[in-house]
């Protein structure tokens, strides 16, 4: 079986959160707009640097709880006002207060789960294997190294011009990074 090389991007190491959030700021401005940045802890505002935005994680639990509030509410109702109704004592077969307790389950349930479900398909998880792995120091992504990436499916990369702009940023190591497909 015969494997292919393909260009994913190139990759560069800085040795500190100022070095790397200044490397961002200026793609930015250069016009790279397919970028990551990888560093082993939080680092102040570099997620607006990148362009980040506002995740759509509340909004899918916020579906989803709703569905859930629905699904027990129309559940119980359903099963006391027609499939099985008892008159106790005069009472009203579709009595709310008696549904609090399970449709609030189904809420957190459903809110829970599609929380869960949602992270894992915005993420693009899972993923075995990412093209950054084939690099050897991209290890240190987790212990000490801050390293950031342009992908060549940026529509601004150019493979001459972008190694030049990232070689005047004076990086600790410059990468090549292939996804062998």
């Amino acid at each position: 079986m015969k494997t292919r090389s393909l260009l994913y991007g190139f990759m560069a190491e800085f040795g500190s959160p100022d070095a790397l959030k200044e490397c961002v700021r200026l793609a930015r401005v250069e016009g790279y707009r397919r970028v990551d940045a990888y560093t082993p802890f939080p680092v102040e505002g570099l997620a607006e640097d990148l362009g980040i935005h506002r995740s759509p994680i509340p909004l899918i639990v916020l579906i989803g709880g709703i569905a859930g509030l629905l699904a027990g509410a129309a559940m119980q109702y359903y099963s006391a006002v027609f499939d099985y109704p008892m008159n106790i004592g005069g009472r009203p077969v579709n009595s709310w207060p008696s549904f609090v307790m399970v449709t609030f389950e189904l809420t957190v349930l459903f809110a829970g789960l599609s929380g869960a479900i949602g992270m894992l398909v915005v993420n693009g998880l899972p993923r075995p294997h990412h093209p950054l792995f084939n690099v050897a120091r991209f290890e240190r992504a987790t212990q000490d190294g801050f390293f950031f990436c342009i992908e060549a499916a940026d529509p601004n990369f150019d493979p001459e011009k972008t190694w030049r702009f990232l070689e005047d940023l004076k990086p600790e190591g410059l990468y090549a990074v292939q996804d062998f497909a």
